[in-house]
């Protein structure tokens, strides 16, 4: 058999994903998800978490969208005072203190939700970042987590979440016959991650996610489609 896990991105973004996130765990294939500690809907996340004990929940480490936890972090905010942008994180001079201490408020966050924490992964996937890599291999270690891989190769000196990442479940990715066709893909006693965005449309959706209506479309398909023999949800 093959042990797929089904994570979905961006809970707590706001209370329209977490309710798409929860529907696609509730009625359909959807068995872990990670959540942003920053944003607007994390306070929902948490309830709705607590009240669905069987779905696992990691941290989505944020540090591309909305604002820090911490305030003293200059060189991870623009003059607004917001995460900088994607382009502008990677020519930046990040301070690698400065994130060693936002990433672990975030993870402290968390923890103190009283929620069991199963990984590590990242918004935008920030923490594969080359330089970035000794800060979550300390938090990795800390906490004794692991961490998501996206690509063939793990992330040196941090426990793999899966064996295998697959990505493609996006946008036009995302189709009925998807699982599939990933069959042949992956090996028998692999455990497979497969990273997903379902939610439903709110106002922060709307005007501040670049992938919105895409995220309905997912919810529908998680929720409709039968897995091959192949796989078990573990």
């Amino acid at each position: 058999m093959i042990k797929l896990i089904v994570n979905a991105d961006d809970f707590g973004y706001s209370k329209g994903i977490n309710y798409g996130i929860i529907e696609a765990h509730r009625n359909g294939i959807v068995n872990s998800t990670t959540m942003m500690m920053n944003m607007p809907g994390v306070s929902h996340a948490v309830g709705l978490a607590k009240e669905n004990p069987n779905l696992k929940v990691g941290i989505h480490l944020v540090l591309t969208c909305g604002k820090p936890l911490l305030t003293d972090v200059p060189t991870l905010v623009d003059q607004d005072g917001f995460f900088k942008k994607n382009r502008d994180i990677l020519e930046s001079n990040i301070s690698l203190e400065e994130l060693e201490r936002e990433w672990t408020a975030q993870v402290e966050k968390f923890l103190e939700t009283g929620l069991t924490l199963t990984h590590i992964d990242s918004h935008h996937h920030v923490h594969t970042v080359p330089r970035f890599l000794p800060i979550v291999q300390k938090l990795s270690k800390k906490y004794n987590l692991s961490v998501r891989r996206v690509s063939d190769h793990a992330l040196e000196g941090v426990p793999p979440y899966s064996d295998v990442f697959l990505h493609e479940f996006y946008g036009e990715g995302a189709t009925y016959d998807y699982f599939e066709k990933i069959v042949t893909q992956v090996q028998d006693g692999q455990t497979v991650e497969v990273m997903c965005h379902p939610g439903y449309l709110d106002h922060e959706v709307l005007n501040n996610s670049s992938y919105a209506k895409d995220r309905v479309t997912e919810v529908e398909i998680l929720t409709s489609i039968k897995l091959p023999n192949q796989f078990v949800l573990t």
